[in-house]
């Protein structure tokens, strides 16, 4: 399966400007091999890091499924330690207060223009495929809250772990948090909680909360989430240029890290037994005629 291309890929100064990894570092030295007859030949030079980028919200019901199954296609692909993931943010609904008078049926009535059962058969269904892959989502009891305050938080969290582990692991706990277990995203009490939870100190937490600086990273990411063509989450973007949209199923993402390791790490030719190198030239002369 090909993948669709985005927009154009950032620039190498542009990677490294966004705390990515520059693909043109290499992983391991060149060394030999030994193909099917026995002849020595070239290790490809350089072993490169696959880089994702995932754009999502802390509201968005598809993006706790799409990273649970993407989660899943990583866990199993052979590859895993040379891939970084960075998450990105996006909000679905930036206007919406800082909590809404209702539950996330009437929110999405009001919003969408849907009467209440077309909303409600909608949760239902999606409630359905989150059970299957061992999701838990409470929609009745959902507290529909902006995401901002989320949203800075996991820059903090992405300042203080360059790995992304930290940011990761606090992204499932607000997904949890939200769809499953009915708490604000944008109460303060309840971010300390998740994110001191995680080993953050809580004075960095409530600092972070309501951070200029790191309100202006989400507006960054939102930004260029834009200019990528992205419009909709979960987004998944590897190596700044094929992209991925929708909670697809784990095949598709195992699919697309294979396809993207291949290209960033061709393998070297493997000579047909038999074929030997006598009749060509190399760089040191040519093989005497047989």
């Amino acid at each position: 399966m090909v993948y669709p291309r985005l927009g154009p890929r950032a620039s190498r100064g542009e990677d490294q400007a966004r705390g990515t990894r520059d693909v043109g570092t290499p992983r391991v030295p060149p060394g030999e091999i030994v193909g099917p007859n026995g002849n020595p030949r070239t290790r490809p030079p350089v072993l490169l890091q696959v880089n994702i980028e995932i754009w999502s919200d802390v509201a968005c019901p598809w993006c706790y499924i799409g990273l649970h199954r993407f989660e899943a296609a990583l866990a199993s692909f052979e590859h895993r330690d040379d891939v970084t993931v960075r998450l990105r943010s996006f909000q679905l609904d930036p206007t919406l207060p800082e909590s809404f008078a209702g539950s996330e049926i009437d929110y999405l009535g009001a919003t969408k223009g849907l009467d209440r059962a077309t909303v409600t058969a909608m949760t239902e269904r999606v409630a359905a495929v989150g059970a299957a892959d061992g999701l838990s989502f409470d929609f009745p009891h959902l507290v529909v809250a902006n995401s901002r305050r989320a949203h800075r938080l996991l820059h903090l969290a992405q300042h203080r772990d360059a790995s992304g582990d930290l940011a990761w692991n606090l992204k499932q706990a607000l997904l949890t948090a939200h769809f499953a277990e009915g708490r604000s995203i944008w109460d303060a009490d309840t971010l300390v909680e998740l994110a001191s939870a995680l080993g953050v100190p809580e004075p960095e937490v409530r600092a972070a909360l309501d951070s200029a600086e790191l309100d202006a990273e989400v507006s960054a990411d939102i930004e260029r989430a834009g200019r990528l063509g992205i419009h909709a989450v979960p987004t998944f973007v590897f190596e700044g240029t094929y992209g991925i949209s929708g909670g697809q199923a784990v095949e598709v993402f195992a699919g697309a890290l294979d396809q993207v390791w291949r290209e960033l790490n061709p393998q070297p030719l493997i000579t047909i037994p038999g074929s030997g190198d006598n009749q060509a030239c190399g760089v040191d002369g040519c093989a005497p005629a047989s």
